[in-house]
């Protein structure tokens, strides 16, 4: 997590979608970066909601606008798939060695999930509260200029990116049918992608 306290900006870092480069290039431009442990590094919106707005609400009567990134689901999916293959995870509990995306994908959609398929959900990360705290500027993974753009729009800054705990380079498919239960089993994960413009 990112925050910039003069341009009252907060950028959450949701999981497997390049945050990491973005922390890596303004990290020396931000006001407070949260870079471990990973449960406030990638705070979710509720959690914001619950120990760092209060913070800047009761110590600086100021209130910080929300972004976030989303990456299109199965593809989502695919990346956290592929880092769980990196050859120092054989033999973990959340490794994916051994296990096809099909099968990752079916294990995911399981109200149980089993360790390897324990990913989050990016839409529950996302989730507006009830107080309305909530992330006022999506942004796409697949539209990095955007992104880009309003950074240095924002920010008053060129930037320079460089590539961040890339997951390994993999061909992967979903099965036709198993995508369709996907889609319609987390439909709220596809209306929030279609929603950004």
């Amino acid at each position: 997590m990112l925050v910039f306290f003069k341009e009252r900006l907060a950028f959450l870092s949701v999981p497997k979608t390049g945050t990491t480069a973005y922390e890596a290039a303004l990290a020396p431009r931000a006001d407070i970066v949260i870079s471990e442990p990973p449960m406030l590094k990638h705070a979710p919106v509720y959690r914001y909601n619950r120990f760092i707005r209060p913070m800047f609400e009761k110590v600086c009567g100021a209130e910080m606008e929300l972004m976030a990134v989303m990456r299109e689901p199965v593809s989502w999916l695919g990346s956290w798939y592929r880092y769980r293959q990196r050859p120092f995870m054989q033999g973990k509990t959340n490794s994916t060695h051994g296990i096809s995306f099909d099968d990752f994908v079916l294990a995911y959609m399981k109200g149980d999930k089993p360790g390897f398929a324990d990913v989050g959900s990016q839409f529950q990360f996302m989730k507006t509260q009830p107080n309305g705290t909530g992330i006022t500027h999506h942004f796409r993974y697949e539209d990095q200029p955007r992104l880009k753009a309003f950074l240095e729009d924002r920010l008053g800054i060129e930037l320079s990116l460089t590539r961040e705990n890339v997951s390994p380079q993999m061909p992967l498919a979903l099965s036709p049918n198993i995508e369709q239960r996907f889609k319609r089993k987390f439909a709220d994960e596809y209306a929030l992608y279609e929603s950004i413009l």
